[in-house]
């Protein structure tokens, strides 16, 4: 049975991921012709991370307590929905209200699929695990893009809309009727609540130090997301289809490297993978605004799919172990809001910047902030590692 959940599970997760990965390269340009500048593009993303934030943890808890596949069959509804509202927006307002509420259903969505994923994980086998997720999560965001590009170039910007609430409907029925309930111990075990769970998990170095990097190293995505398609729109009139390659290249890369990524993570020193994955897509950040044309984007974008092929499973062995003691719901609710306010930092910082600066310097802003908190954090869990580990053979 478990087999036939992960199967299910990580396809309807590529698929609804796929959807949303096909509007990636239109939402920056159909926001700007509503009217929105950049602290206006960085609001829209801000309202997905921050309703998405506040509900990530409360259902995050929840289903581990009353199970998770209604959670899904949620967020996979809301996807459908907001992918039919979309088009009907007329007002940057519009935008802002859709994609509030379209952080709700991804609340939903990927931290329980982590958490379904870190339930059936084996002791040591955490990273192949979620390298499995990932592999589905990037696939799906990564071959949404070009698909997007094409039907925006051939059918108008609406038609990528609405071909994301067909892909989230599929998913659903896909859920619905070929996923049976998983019947574990670790869900319906007792689990502390969910303010309780935050203050254990804050009260930790460890566990704090791999909420800062997941929060950290989200940063840049609202740049090489929403920001992206705006820049090689004004260097070089780039037609949908090109950015959407730019941004699948990245995605797609790391998708095929995320099953490596993950049995390195399982047997390799996390917090070095961790620091160097780090470096990598720091250094690309800052390169972006220097790369004169698009091959120099694809080759950079190329290398920073690598570096994320690095980090994200090592982040979420790391999270999956620490799951174990607080809850998988709870821990992964919290992981992924660390991820949402990730972006929500990127996503003001990048707008503000943009205002100020210019766009070319949201890019290296972001870099070196990431790479100094990712730093931060890698020796937080180094150290908040060493102390578990003296406290555990105290007790033995």
């Amino acid at each position: 049975m478990k087999k036939q959940i992960l199967v299910t599970l990580l396809l309807a997760v590529m698929i609804a991921l796929f959807g949303i990965g096909i509007i990636a390269p239109i939402m920056p340009i159909f926001a700007v012709s509503l009217g929105a500048g950049g602290l206006a593009l960085g609001s829209i993303i801000a309202a997905f991370s921050i309703t998405r934030g506040i509900f990530q943890p409360i259902v995050g808890s929840l289903s581990d307590h009353w199970g998770r596949k209604g959670f899904l069959i949620g967020g996979l509804l809301i996807y459908t929905m907001v992918g039919l509202a979309l088009p009907q927006a007329t007002s940057v307002a519009n935008l802002v209200f859709i994609r509030a509420f379209h952080g709700v259903g991804s609340a939903m969505i990927v931290p329980i699929a982590m958490a379904y994923v870190s339930d059936m994980a084996p002791l040591g086998q955490e990273g192949r695990y979620m390298g499995m997720l990932n592999v589905a999560i990037f696939t799906g965001i990564g071959g949404g893009p070009l698909l997007g590009g094409f039907f925006s170039d051939l059918w108008g910007m609406a038609s990528a809309f609405y071909a994301m609430a067909a892909l989230s409907f599929m998913a659903l029925l896909l859920v619905l009727f070929q996923m049976p309930r998983l019947q574990d111990k670790a869900v319906k075990r007792p689990r502390p609540g969910i303010l309780k769970a935050l203050r254990s998990m804050l009260a930790s170095r460890r566990t704090g130090g791999i909420l800062l990097a997941r929060m950290a190293t989200m940063m840049i995505m609202v740049p090489t997301m929403a920001f992206l398609p705006l820049l090689m729109d004004r260097w070089f009139h780039a037609s949908g289809m090109q950015i959407g390659i730019i941004i699948a290249c990245r995605t797609l890369v790391s998708a095929l490297l995320q099953t490596s990524g993950g049995r390195m993570a399982d047997s390799r020193d996390k917090v070095t993978l961790l620091r160097i994955g780090s470096v990598i897509i720091s250094c690309v950040m800052c390169l972006v605004p220097l790369a004169a044309n698009f091959w120099w984007l694809f080759v950079l974008f190329v290398i920073l799919g690598m570096g994320d092929a690095l980090i994200w499973p090592v982040l979420g062995a790391l999270a999956t172990e620490d799951g174990r003691d607080y809850g998988q719901g709870s821990m992964m609710g919290v992981f992924s809001l660390a991820m949402s306010c990730g972006v929500f930092l990127g996503a003001m910082g990048a707008g503000v910047s943009m205002d100020q600066l210019g766009l070319k310097w949201s890019f290296f802003i972001i870099g070196v902030i990431v790479l100094i908190l990712s730093m931060v954090a890698a020796a937080m869990i180094r150290t908040g590692s060493r102390t578990r580990a003296r406290e555990v053979a105290q007790r033995t």
